[in-house]
């Protein structure tokens, strides 16, 4: 059983807290994908798992078994790196190898380890080929067949996209979801790239400062993000954010339109906006049509994305089919699919509109 369990985990540098009580529970072949932005503890997390890093509290078991205090080589685990740590003196065979070589495995495992993670990878024209003449996509597959080849419980995976070039990261990304489709091993992987997490994820781990923010499917991180800083980072173009106050079932815009709600009661409120639920030129006579002027687009050839500076100054980006040309200043007037808004307290928790009251 591959299932991972990190029971309060938590990490302190000296009176430094990093990892602050984290539970994660990760079921036998999911793929799991922990997010967030540089310094939130994402890669401390991820090196305790592997043994590299002692927790200061906590338990982290693996297939059922406490592995806390265990070295890294008897966790059952593999681990792919950003930096690929490749050894340049070997050939790809010899990276391959070595760590079999090391544990006394027997020649006809090692060869059949090989031949599977050569086979899966499409490696076999590289074999006899060293790392200085392997380009980086080449390399990070050679780094992930390597750690196939010890048929782990869990791979982890620390950014192993991030040194790769756009066009490579799609390619190599593409090729570690097959690789999960087909081996069907636990898999935890790390990065600060939402785009990675949103398209490798079976759950999403959300972290910022050292604390879980959410956890799910990566469906339910954008159609219901427990707060604001969850709804800030999942999603491209990020979420439109405006403030306002929410009073007898209205929500008033700060000085640019009104909007129908649900609850009654009162009290600030954050309202979060995806670009794909402004509607472009609705009717300026409704009272819930923001007015403002186009100030840039990005067409991107399947959609456009149009810049609008409101009435209050604020910049909203608008989602819109790219089948119309937006001239610079031209005024428009923008409605709301309210069925997908989001609102945010004053504390920055998202609301069910159809059970919060929200107070002073």
């Amino acid at each position: 059983m591959g299932n991972l369990i990190l029971r309060n985990i938590t990490k302190c540098y000296h009176k430094t807290e990093v990892l602050k009580r984290v539970d994660v529970d990760v079921a036998n072949g999911e793929f799991v994908v922990i997010v967030g932005p540089s310094g939130c503890g994402k890669s401390t997390l991820l090196r305790i798992i592997a043994g590299l890093e002692n927790q200061t509290s906590g338990e982290v078991i693996i297939g059922d078994k406490d592995v806390s205090l265990l070295a890294p080589a008897h966790r059952g685990i593999a681990m792919v790196f950003q930096s690929y740590a490749l050894y340049p003196h070997l050939t790809v065979e010899g990276n391959m190898t070595l760590g079999l070589r090391q544990a006394r495995e027997p020649a006809k495992i090692i060869a059949d380890r090989v031949a599977e993670a050569t086979r899966i990878l499409e490696l076999e024209p590289y074999l006899k080929r060293k790392p200085g003449q392997l380009s980086g996509g080449q390399r990070q597959r050679v780094a992930i067949g390597r750690a196939i080849t010890r048929h782990p419980q869990v791979f982890l995976f620390d950014e192993p996209l991030s040194n790769l070039d756009a066009a490579l990261r799609n390619q190599v990304r593409v090729e570690i979801a097959d690789l999960h489709r087909r081996l069907g091993t636990t898999m935890i992987y790390v990065t600060h790239d939402q785009v990675e997490a949103m398209t490798l994820a079976d759950r999403i781990v959300v972290m910022d400062a050292g604390i879980i923010q959410q956890i799910g499917t990566p469906s339910a991180l954008y159609r219901q993000p427990a707060n604001l800083f969850v709804a800030g980072f999942i999603g491209t173009p990020k979420i439109n954010l405006l403030t306002g106050h929410m009073a007898n079932a209205r929500i008033d815009i700060d000085a640019i339109g009104v909007l129908s709600t649900k609850p009654a009661g009162k009290g600030p409120v954050t309202v979060g906006i995806r670009p794909a639920d402004f509607i472009i030129n609705a009717d300026p006579r409704d009272d819930s049509a923001f007015s403002g002027k186009v100030i840039g687009t990005e067409y991107l050839g399947n959609v456009t994305y149009i810049r609008v500076l409101l009435g209050n100054g604020q910049t909203v980006v608008v989602e819109e089919k790219p089948d119309h040309l937006w001239q610079h200043d031209q005024p428009v007037y923008l409605g709301v699919n309210m069925a997908n808004v989001h609102v945010f307290d004053g504390a920055g928790i998202r609301l069910d509109l159809n059970k919060t009251t929200v107070t002073d």
